[in-house]
């Protein structure tokens, strides 16, 4: 159950009426983080600027990107975040085999290079909130520095989402929660 009321469109004010109607346009729905943030109609909108920014804009690579959301959501078993991006992560190329693994809190065996990489950036920073020196050498060579900043900034926003979800406790469509 939510922290805060369902979204009822009808009586929001001017202001999240258009931050509203700014999310069903990008995303189609307003539920997870972003009803959320509609508390704070000009938060709402940066975030959601931002958020549409890595996928569409950014360098990183999607597959990646993708990935790297579900070491957080599992990390801090954002239930909302695991549920919408299990499927992208898996459309995208990330195996099942590695999705499973990071769902058991285990260390998957990677098959692809980058993938191991992301991984172990996206747990490092996690765990000490910032990057030994060979991983981060590591990171620049695979990658470049473009996309290395971006990751590492994406890293934080979804800790920013991961907790935002977990504090308000955002609902999980149909109530199933995916991770145990």
């Amino acid at each position: 159950m939510s922290r805060l009321p369902p979204v009822d469109p009808a009586t929001l004010s001017p202001e999240k009426r258009a931050a509203y109607e700014e999310i069903l346009r990008v995303r189609g729905q307003v539920r997870g983080p972003f009803a959320i943030w509609l508390t704070s109609p000009e938060l709402c909108e940066r975030a959601l600027a931002l958020q549409d920014w890595f996928p569409k804009r950014g360098k990183l690579d999607r597959r990646l990107l993708e990935l790297m959301i579900l070491v957080l959501a599992r990390a801090s078993t954002a239930q909302f975040a695991w549920f919408v991006h299990e499927p992208h992560a898996v459309r995208l190329g990330v195996s099942q085999a590695v999705v499973e693994a990071i769902r058991e809190r285990r260390t998957p065996d990677f098959e692809k290079e980058d993938e191991r990489l992301v991984y172990d950036i996206t747990r490092e920073l996690d765990a000490t909130r910032t990057l030994s020196q060979a991983t981060y050498d590591r990171g620049v060579a695979m990658l470049g520095a473009e996309a290395m900043v971006e990751l590492v900034s994406a890293v934080g926003f979804y800790v920013m989402v991961a907790m935002t979800l977990n504090t308000f406790q955002a609902p999980v469509p149909g109530g199933k929660l995916p991770l145990p």
